[in-house]
């Protein structure tokens, strides 16, 4: 198991392994101590129910996912298929949530980033279309979720504890 240990005593070593450097408040009135991190916080938007297949909807959520706010605006307003423009209504939707969570930050100064976009399928319409012989065939109309989750982006530290890896200097001794 690779384990990061932190740098310094102020320093906090997250769930993903991500080391973030915290700073301690004056102390209250109360004598307790409050720590605050350099996390922004991140942003939802979820979309719910929308008629078009999730498959559909899964082609546009890879293109997106992990691109700066802003390209990913311009990549759907350009881009021919038809969910792009519910997606992104719901980008620029997960934008303005994230400038009412951080009042007094603008969305165009903070470098946001598409963090996380999740399709589920959703509700299935089952219908019946007439078939030859008396039978019917079944038309599923399927509907789906979209979660998208904007956040900063952050730069993490890729120290290794324990050294470096590369195999030259392991291998040369002298």
């Amino acid at each position: 198991m690779n384990l990061r240990l932190p740098e310094t005593s102020k320093d906090i070593v997250t769930k993903n392994n991500k080391i973030v450097t915290s700073y301690e408040l004056p102390e209250p009135a109360t004598g307790n101590r409050q720590q605050v991190t350099d996390i922004q916080m991140e942003a939802v938007a979820k979309l719910m129910n929308y008629p078009t297949s999730p498959r559909k909807m899964r082609l546009l959520a890879d293109l997106i996912r992990g691109m700066a706010v802003e390209n990913a605006i311009a990549t759907l307003e350009h881009h021919p298929k038809h969910p792009a423009t519910p997606l992104g209504k719901l980008l620029k939707s997960a934008i303005n949530n994230w400038e009412q969570k951080n009042e007094g930050t603008s969305a165009a100064d903070a470098t946001l980033v598409v963090k996380t976009i999740m399709v589920d399928g959703a509700r299935t319409l089952r219908r019946m279309r007439p078939a030859p012989q008396g039978r019917g065939y079944r038309i599923r109309k399927r509907s789906n979720h979209v979660t998208i989750i904007v956040d900063t982006k952050t730069t993490e530290v890729s120290k290794n504890v324990y050294g470096s890896n590369d195999r030259a200097s392991k291998n040369n001794h002298s």
